[in-house]
């Protein structure tokens, strides 16, 4: 049973999922076993994700005779949130590869502490269908609000973001900044530490993918 709240928040309770996400957070998986873990989460998260996509029907010639059946409404776009974000790419295309994929680059301005962007590959047309913005970890919240906010600046009208792991920090500046964009996590962790990292959370999400560090 995934827990809900009033407020736009989709917590996953899914045994698939749990068990997944302790092989994530064990310090001991390595890169390839964790990116593997990664994209079967996101294909498990997605599943729900898309519950709510509005569909249309259409008539369909079968073997037999033809019958009425009911298709994806619009064009659905994924935007994961470089680096990490790819890494749950996969596992989303593996479900739905009618998908289009956009592509944002945010690092963060060591001076300002805020959110710069250093790629932007958007499709033209945001606003066809369902936008779903990907980031495992969901830390402070800038860098996702920032994100968010682009997406809208260029036409998304039907948003939602996915992420791995979300601290209450994070969660608490989306729902301030965008209270009409749903998250999807597999867990909300306890906090951030002193330098940003989310407890008991996972490490960085991108080192852990491409084994780096």
């Amino acid at each position: 049973m995934n827990t809900h709240d009033h407020q736009g928040l989709v917590v996953f309770h899914h045994p698939l999922i749990a068990h997944k996400l302790a092989t994530i957070r064990d310090q001991t998986t390595a890169h390839r076993m964790f990116r593997a873990t990664l994209k079967q989460i996101a294909g498990l998260m997605v599943y729900e994700v898309t519950r709510t996509f509005e569909t249309t029907p259409i008539d369909v010639q079968t073997p037999m005779t033809t019958t009425s059946c009911n298709v994806l409404k619009g064009t659905v776009t994924i935007v994961p949130v470089l680096r990490a974000g790819l890494g749950m790419i996969d596992g989303i295309l593996d479900v739905m590869p009618e998908a289009r994929v956009g592509h944002l680059g945010l690092a963060r301005d060591e001076q300002t502490l805020e959110p710069v962007t250093y790629l932007e590959k958007l499709p033209s047309d945001l606003s066809a269908g369902p936008v779903i913005l990907v980031d495992p970890m969901l830390a402070t919240g800038g860098s996702a609000s920032a994100a968010l906010t682009m997406l809208k600046d260029q036409g998304a009208k039907d948003l939602r973001m996915i992420c791995l792991v979300a601290a209450p920090e994070g969660v608490a500046r989306l729902r301030n900044d965008h209270p009409d964009v749903t998250l999807y996590t597999a867990a909300l962790d306890e906090k951030l530490n002193d330098k940003g990292y989310i407890l008991p959370g996972l490490g960085d999400a991108g080192d852990r993918i491409y084994g780096t560090n």
